[in-house]
Formats: C-alpha cells, structure tokens, sequence
C-alpha cells in the first residue's frame, strides 16, 4: 500500500484504542498490533521514512487494514495477545519455542492418580504446570511418591465396584506405597485428605504439608503407635530436606513474576523465574527474534503476556529491569533498586547471560558440524529437551524374511545426515527361530551398546526405536542391564501416527506435522526400514538362506513360494485348513503340510 493509497482510508481510522490487523493481496493475515490511538499509530507506518527493511516490507505488502476498538488499553493489550497466539502472523515477534511442556495431572476419577502426562485432555481432571523439564517433574512425583500414599493402578475405582469385592491389593500395597483403596482399606475421605496434600506441594505450599503430618505424627505418639509414628518423623525430615533445596529466597517474597531480557540485533533472550510460598517453582529462558523495530521494551512486554498465560501465572507482581508498559488488570509492575526482588533480578539476569554463553559455547564445539543441519538438531534438542545437541543418533527396527530369519537393523546419522560406515545388521541369536519384536529389539540394542562400551567408542545422545511401548521398554531393559541409564535418550516412535514415547511417560509427543525435526526423524526411521529389508534382499539374491516351508520332505522350492505368495508368510501358512491348502497345492501336498505343523505348532 502506498502513501497515498493510505491517506484516502487514514480518515476512517478511529481515534481511539484498540487493535489493528493488516492483511496481504491474499487476504492472508501479516501482523496484529495495539495502539492507545488506533489512527496515530496506523498513520506511523506510512508517514515516517526511518523505518528498517522488515518495516519497510511489512507496509509494501499491506492491502487491507481492520481495526477493533476497544474500551480500554488493557483491552487492547489482551486481545492483542490472543490474536497473535491464536494465528501466528509473520511479522509479530516469534517465540522460538514449540515443544510440548509436561504436566502433573491429578486424574478425575474416583480415588484420582497423579502422573506425569504431555497432554491437557477437558475431562475435569486438575493440571499443575506446565514444567519446563521432565525431570523434575520425575523429581516431584518421586518426592509425592515417598511422602503421600497414593494408587497408582488403572482400575475403576467406583464405590460399586469396590463394594462387590472386583479387586485386590497390590504388590504396591504391600510395599506401603497405597492404603488399598480397591479393597475398601482406604476411606475416600482419607484419600481426598492425601490429594489436598498433594496440590498444597505442587503449588510450593510446604506449611499445610507439615501441619498435616505434624498433627498425624502426635496422634500416633498418643495411641502408642511408635512404628506408625516413625514412620511419619521420616516423612517430615523428607520434606525438610525438600524444603531446603527449593527455598532460594526470603520466605517474605511469595506470589512473584522475575523477567530480564538481553537484545542482541534482531534476537532478544528473555528469562522468566516463577516464585510461589518463597521458592522458585519455575524458571525459562526463550529465545525470541524481533520481526520489525520492536523496542526492547516492547519485546518484553509482549513476552511477558505469553509466557504468563503458557505458565498459567496468577501472580499479582512482576519484577522487570526497566520500566514498560504493561495493561494487565490487578498486575503492579515492580524495577528494584535494592533488596531480595534486586537479587532475584540479578539471579534472573544471571540466567540469560549463562544460556547465552552456553550457545555460543555450543556453536564453538560444534564448528565441523554441517551448518545446513545443525538448526534443526537444535530444534530436536528443543522439541524432546535434550541435555546436549543430539549430532549422533541411532536408529533401531526389527526386520524379517514371511516371519522367518529376524535381524535388527540400525543405522547411524551423524551431524543430522547418514553415517552409513556404522550402519549394522544383527542375526539374532536368542529367538530359537520364533518371532518374537520385543526381544529382538532387546538384544540388537544390548549388543550394539555393549560393544560401543567394551570398546571404548562414544554413544549418541538420542537413541530412536521405531515401534511402540512394548519395543521401547524392551530397549530400555538392555540399556538398565548395561548401566547405562542417564547417558543417552531413547524414545519410542509409534509407526502409524508419527507419535513420540518417552520411556515411563503415559501420554506420547506429536511433533508439527512440517516441523523440520519430525522431517528428520521420518527420514531416520524410513532408512533403518529400507536398511532392513536392503539386508534380506541381498541375503535372498545370495542364496544364504531359504524360507521354512522348503525343509519339509515333499514341499520343494515352487511350491513354498507359491504358498508364500498365496498366504503372504509361514505363519499365515501354519493357520490354514487342509481344505484351503489344497485348493493352492493339491490335497496331498496340503497334507504333508498340515502334518508338519502339527508335530512343530511353533
């Protein structure tokens, strides 16, 4: 749109705040912004001539302008943050940040489960987080876990179904982990109790925690349960311990939103500490990249409405560096000079500076990886929270000839394209001829790592094994039977939706369908297939090996591969009749056959 083109609409624009949206020649949306006076700040992007190449680009494509008015600036302020959430425009500043946070949920049901899930599913169950690391969350349902009793089974829990005596305790009750609910020995009344214990600690209320096991422990002294008590003594030096490791500030500083913001160019690195009952129960660093002449001011004003709405933050005060324009309803905006908001401040600042270094850091022990690969191995360390970027990564899958002759094939990229030098093929060994995908899986990657091991080499940081739950943990028995838990990453990845596990986790990762990363990881698990089969077919043209059906005495080569052909593999041979093998074979071929497998059902 040009100068003049706008001055025959700058008319009809209002003077008065609320939101404007400017759109291309297709209708498509470019970016959402907010003004105190709707006309005047339109009016800016078309009157001044100081503008930068984004700016500048912005208003050549400009074809349309919509305007909301609203009643006030904090209105403004808000449905700007929607807008901008809701469709993403291609000018409006960009979080770089798409992975899937974890969750605690405590599960609506009847005597609820708490566990760690990836999803927010609109079934009345109650969320907390989301969190910023799977392990800490591992942490805190550890810590719930050796505190406060709680089931942990799936079972439908309902008053009639306990009443009719459908369940039994557990190895879990046994242990003195639940009270057994599921056989009537815990009231619900008592389990709500332990639930509210539970919330109270996943907000950082630590002093109803103590007040309820310090009122159980004196009950127990008086009864003379000593056992009984002790039991809880311990508990409550568990939560001291607790206690001591979260509390990093004044007890007096509670209810607290801490940001600090670092610009370099068109990038800018925000850090955010949330502080609820005087620890801090959340921290994030987020890279964002400013898309037009934002001022650094802008940025974190529009940063910090995005992450308190993905954090859920109901906090009533917000530290910041400097002063900035910030509408939110009930929220006070704090600068400290001095005091315990100064220091967190300056433990917040101190945040940003080290996760900038650390990338710089990264970049310079990564100079000889491919440049054109490395972003998106950056995004996979992002989208699956990765310790270290995953420059080596494994892949597994199970391969076999019509359910004979299995093999796990693996291949290796490194620096995000094929290592073909270290692809491997393993004949497995511990299957005595039966199909068996779990512990196939199992023994590949025990002895593809051991090896790594005995001789000394380096093990990737992501391991992919492409299949379900069932192969996942297969894997992961053989990386605990190898100790070597904790040095690598391994996730499932499920063959038909394109979903991500992580071993214990109950909900899975979907990845953008387009993303760069998920790109990558198809392209991993569609080379360990073709890996695979390549294998059998190079066996198969060798004449290395030939499938079951032709070691039976009267069964020659034709014939088993017509059966092959017909019923797709042996073991779709093996469950026919003796009447659909003849209509294949001919009735006495059929009944040489149908003996065979019955002497051998396996």
């Amino acid at each position: 749109m040009t100068q003049e083109e706008f001055q025959q609409i700058a008319q009809t624009l209002p003077q008065e705040p609320g939101i404007y949206k400017y759109y291309d020649v297709n209708g498509n949306l470019l970016y959402v912004g907010k003004a105190k006076h709707i006309r005047k700040r339109v009016s800016s992007y078309f009157t001044k001539n100081d503008h930068n190449y984004k700016t500048h680009e912005l208003v050549r494509r400009i074809r349309r302008i919509e305007f909301t008015i609203v009643g006030s600036e904090q209105d403004a302020f808000l449905l700007e943050n929607s807008l901008i959430k809701q469709f993403q425009p291609m000018f409006n500043i960009e979080l770089k940040d798409d992975k899937t946070y974890p969750w605690i949920v405590i599960k609506n049901e009847p005597f609820p489960r708490v566990f760690l899930t990836r999803q927010r599913i609109e079934d009345g169950s109650q969320y907390f987080g989301p969190y910023t690391s799977v392990g800490k969350v591992r942490d805190l349902l550890n810590f719930i876990k050796q505190t406060i009793p709680l089931r942990t089974c799936p079972l439908n829990l309902t008053p009639r179904n306990i009443e009719k005596g459908k369940f039994k305790v557990c190895l879990e009750f046994h242990l003195g982990n639940c009270k057994g609910p599921c056989e009537a020995r815990q009231s619900m009344g008592d389990y709500d109790e332990n639930i509210t214990q539970v919330k109270n600690l996943l907000k950082g209320q630590l002093s109803p925690v103590f007040q309820h096991f310090k009122k159980e422990l004196k009950t127990h002294a008086e009864a003379l349960e000593f056992e009984k008590a002790e039991a809880v003594h311990r508990k409550i030096k568990f939560l001291e311990q607790y206690q001591s490791r979260s509390v990093v500030v004044n007890n007096q500083v509670d209810g607290l939103d801490v940001f600090s913001i670092q610009k370099d160019g068109d990038v800018a690195y925000v850090n955010f500490l949330m502080l609820e009952g005087g620890a801090i129960v959340q921290t994030k660093t987020l890279r964002v990249e400013a898309q037009l002449d934002e001022t650094v001011e802008e940025i974190l004003a529009f940063t910090i409405g995005q992450l308190r709405s993905t954090f859920n933050s109901n906090a009533r005060e917000i530290v910041v560096p400097f002063a900035i324009e910030y509408d939110e309803p009930g929220v006070h905006v704090t600068v400290p000079r001095a005091g315990e908001k100064k220091k967190l401040l300056d433990l917040s600042e101190k945040n940003v500076h080290y996760f900038i270094n650390e990338i710089r850091s990264k970049e310079r022990l990564n100079v000889g990886v491919k440049t054109a690969r490395y972003p998106v191995l950056l995004q996979i360390q992002e989208n699956l929270n990765l310790t270290e970027v995953p420059v080596h990564i494994e892949c597994f899958d199970n391969s076999h000839f019509h359910g004979s002759f299995p093999v796990s094939a693996m291949v290796c990229f490194r620096n995000g394209e094929p290592s073909r030098k270290d692809y491997r093929i393993f004949n497995l060994k511990t299957l005595d001829g039966k199909n068996n995908d779990f512990a196939s899986m199992k023994e590949g990657v025990y002895r593809r790592y051991r090896r790594l091991v005995n001789e000394g080499e380096s093990l990737p940081q992501l391991v992919i094994i492409d299949g379900g739950k069932g192969q996942l943990g297969a894997a992961q028995e053989a990386i605990e039977e190898l100790e070597l838990q904790g040095r690598m990453t391994l996730v499932g990845l499920a063959k038909n939706e394109e979903e991500l596990f992580f071993v214990g986790d109950k909900e899975s990762l979907k990845l953008p369908y387009n993303s760069e990363s998920l790109l990558l990881i198809r392209r991993i698990r569609d080379e360990v297939h073709n890996h695979g089969v390549s294998s059998h077919r190079n066996k198969r043209s060798k004449g290395t090996f030939k499938n079951e059906l032709e070691d039976i005495r009267g069964i020659g080569a034709q014939t088993a591969q017509t059966l092959l052909k017909t019923f797709r593999s042996v073991a779709g041979v093996r469950r026919q009749s003796i009447e659909d093998l003849a209509k294949v074979i001919g009735i006495g071929k059929a009944k040489i056959v149908k003996a065979h497998f019955e002497q051998d059902p396996e």
